[in-house]
């Protein structure tokens, strides 16, 4: 029976020494608490249900005690420990987990560190992470790895195991490629690709998801339709999986009479007063100062609230040893007492300030108690204090003021939303929750609190794990398309016994690759050959058809006894090396269109215009990616509009925009030559869009292979060229 096996930087637990050996305490953590109730509620429904966790324990532990300990981890967590050194740590964790990935992908690159030595730390820590999953793993297991610090653990676990179920949660911003391409080029690309490894791909947000792909797209070059990416062995996906919290157990909490005891507890210390709530770990992501300004903007603009509101704060300690962290708690502490200085009194303390961690019954009273909560990251992947807070109002009230930068936003919008760097706007926002009727707290709260009990946790799990599912179920469906050497024997013996078979290949990207002009994609004597040898076997034509023009492709092929079809199937090489057209074509259009190409051929660096006898065609293969790919469409646009009373067509084709005269495709040129040839096989191999109108046309029996991508009408698929020629290998082979 497969099992899942979770692997994230830390265990469900902190082993912490003493005097008498280890002791494994319970984590808190947002993970844990997240697929805690999922793999409660798993293993009630499946008794034989198991997951195994991989990890690092939280401390370091002696050679000769790591047995013990692993031992005790099986037992107690189902656990498996990968143990670090205190080196390993600082350089991989608290050097390019915390000082590099953590404050660029907050969009904080002036805290960056790019220190090689933290980069070959976490390559290295990523390789231990994937030898110790390695140790574990079984045949049908599925692979579920989480957050920044394993970001090339994926990759990894492909090489190794490459046809593993592996899954992959980022569970910060992934953020703009504008901020991404600050990082070092082998470092992002190492990156991305490590990512990649994985079937698919989560986030918290569409944005987040947008940015992972467009950063794939602008650093690996590797596009993507509707999140799948279509790579050469696999289609990866990329998806929006935003996390939720176990709703029920914070509603349920704030029933509870020991909450409810806790709640009243806590009033009477601050004197029945309006509390204003927020908690949130020690981070420059947080907003925390800017919090602090907000509230004392608060008093300035709205000084009937002096006296009658407290401000709740709880920073729970973090990286107490990283020096932006000390010096952050000191601005903090130093402002929280320049404002109890300013605006207090001796009955009225305006800030309680407290910084430590809360144990969950604390957290649920001061979640029920407290009419307003103000969480204001300046920039955070979800943020479940907002969700755990709404959750814990049984009658609907309480209002949430949420920074617009936190991933919960795009989920709780009838919240109030602040911008966290405009401290007018915060103070206005707690003026209107504190005066807000408890009418419109219930009519915001009601529909957000329904999304938070549909989506909670569990269902969060369970969502990511059946898409993980359904993606290894498609990339099954696409693998059964693909020329395996298997098929590949059977396509072969069936031209083989065909006694006249013919042979339709297209050029660039199907038998050489593609090159940054088109000029410099000459075939080269390996190609010649085996064309040669192909077209020389009885019963074999073989043609090209390509959208290259006839002059290039007659030079190229002028020994070649190949047929060729030039421009998609506007002229025709005969046997006699003579030209013709397959339908009478016109020119006249094109000296109306060359000026529009040209103009953009100047305002795109890189671009060019290529012009054929009956085509011209604009190439953006060599330009700034997004860039072409804005302009092509900007064209495309331009050109369908100018020539709606031609008799031109406008396609687009990879890297390239093409116009061309109507009724012009390899479609109706292919079955022009089966009409004169009348073959017994016809095998078609095509890498672009322009050949999708060739395998549409040709008839149902016909062998068809689309190159690159599985996304075809063609019954089959090849990886690339090099696939392409070993296939043609192999016929010709057999038919010698």
């Amino acid at each position: 029976m497969s099992r899942l096996i979770v692997v994230s930087n830390r265990l469900p637990f902190t082993l912490r020494a003493h005097e008498s050996g280890f002791e494994l305490t319970p984590s808190a953590g947002g993970l844990v608490t997240a697929l805690g109730s999922y793999l409660a509620g798993k293993q009630r429904e499946d008794p034989e249900f198991e997951c195994i966790w991989v990890g690092w324990p939280g401390g370091p532990v002696p050679k000769e005690q790591e047995a013990a300990v692993k031992q005790r981890a099986l037992e107690e967590y189902r656990a498996h420990p990968v143990f670090l050194t205190p080196e390993e740590v600082d350089n991989f964790y608290h050097g390019f987990s915390n000082k590099t990935l953590w404050p660029l992908f907050h969009y904080a690159p002036s805290y960056v560190e790019y220190d090689p030595k933290y980069w070959d730390s976490y390559v290295h820590v990523n390789t231990l992470f994937r030898d110790a999953v390695l140790e574990v793993f079984r045949p049908g297991d599925v692979i579920w790895v989480h957050d920044y610090q394993l970001l090339l653990l994926p990759g990894m676990l492909r090489d190794a195991l490459p046809d593993a179920s592996i899954g992959f949660f980022l569970h910060i911003p992934f953020p703009a490629h504008e901020i991404f391409r600050l990082m070092p080029g082998e470092w992002k690309r190492s990156i991305l690709s490590g990512m990649l490894g994985a079937d698919l791909i989560g986030f918290h947000t569409h944005d987040y998801t947008q940015y992972f792909l467009h950063c794939v797209f602008r650093v690996l070059g590797h596009d993507h339709h509707l999140g799948q990416i279509a790579m050469e062995e696999r289609v990866r996906r990329a998806d929006t999986f935003p996390i939720g919290i176990d709703f029920d157990r914070f509603m349920e909490a704030a029933r509870s009479e020991r909450v409810a005891k806790l709640a009243e507890e806590i009033l009477l210390g601050i004197r029945g007063r309006k509390a204003i709530f927020s908690v949130d770990r020690l981070d420059y992501t947080k907003g925390l100062l800017n919090r602090l300004r907000g509230y004392e903007e608060f008093l300035v603009r709205y000084p009937e609230w002096r006296g009658q509101v407290v401000f709740l704060l709880t920073v729970v300690p973090s990286r107490e040893e990283v020096p932006q962290y000390q010096r952050m708690k000191q601005e903090l502490d130093e402002r929280v007492g320049q404002i109890n200085g300013q605006f207090g009194t001796m009955e009225w303390v305006p800030i309680v300030y407290s910084y430590r961690s809360l144990d969950f019954e604390m957290l649920s009273a001061l979640y029920v108690l407290s009419p307003v909560a103000l969480i204001t990251p300046l920039r955070d992947g979800m943020n479940l204090v907002a969700k755990e807070y709404l959750a814990s109002k049984p009658d609907g009230t309480g209002v949430l003021i949420l920074s617009e930068m936190a991933g919960a936003a795009r989920e709780l919008g009838e919240a109030l939303l602040i911008n966290p760097n405009h401290f007018v706007e915060i103070a206005d926002a707690l003026h209107q929750a504190l005066t807000m009727d408890p009418e419109e707290q219930v009519r915001r709260n009601r529909p957000m609190q329904e999304r938070l009990r549909a989506y909670d946790s569990r269902r969060w799990a369970e969502h990511f794990l059946s898409s993980l599912a359904r993606v290894k179920t498609q990339q099954g469906q696409l693998a059964t398309r693909q020329l395996t050497p298997a098929l590949q024997e059977d396509v072969v013996r069936s031209l083989v016994e065909a006694k006249k078979r013919l042979i339709l290949l297209d050029y660039d990207g199907t038998l050489v690759p593609f090159a940054s002009q088109p000029n410099l994609a000459a075939p080269d004597p390996e190609l010649l050959t085996l064309l040669g040898r192909l077209s020389e076997t009885p019963g074999s034509m073989v043609f090209l058809i390509s959208g290259r023009d006839k002059g290039t492709l007659g030079e190229w092929f002028r020994t070649s006894k190949i047929g060729i079809i030039a421009e998609h199937g506007a002229s025709i090489r005969e046997d006699n090396g003579q030209w013709r057209l397959l339908k009478p074509l016109t020119t006249e259009w094109k000296g109306r269109l060359r000026p529009i190409l040209r103009m953009y051929v100047d305002q795109v660096a890189g671009s060019l215009l290529e012009e054929k006898e009956f085509s011209l065609a604009w190439h953006y293969r060599r330009c700034e990616p997004e860039l072409g790919a804005q302009r092509a469409k900007e064209l495309i646009d331009e050109v369908t509009q100018f020539t709606a009373n031609l008799d031109v067509q406008v396609l687009e084709g990879k890297k390239v925009v093409e116009i061309r005269n109507s009724g012009v495709n390899k479609g109706a040129a292919a079955l022009s030559v089966v009409s004169e040839l009348r073959p017994d096989r016809i095998l078609a191999i095509g890498d672009d869009q322009t050949d999708e109108d060739l395998f549409r046309a040709l008839p149902t029996d016909a062998i068809t292979v689309r190159v690159g991508t599985p996304f075809s009408h063609a019954r089959y698929s090849l990886n690339n060229h090099r696939d392409v020629r070993a296939l043609l290998d192999l016929l010709a082979r057999r038919l010698s």
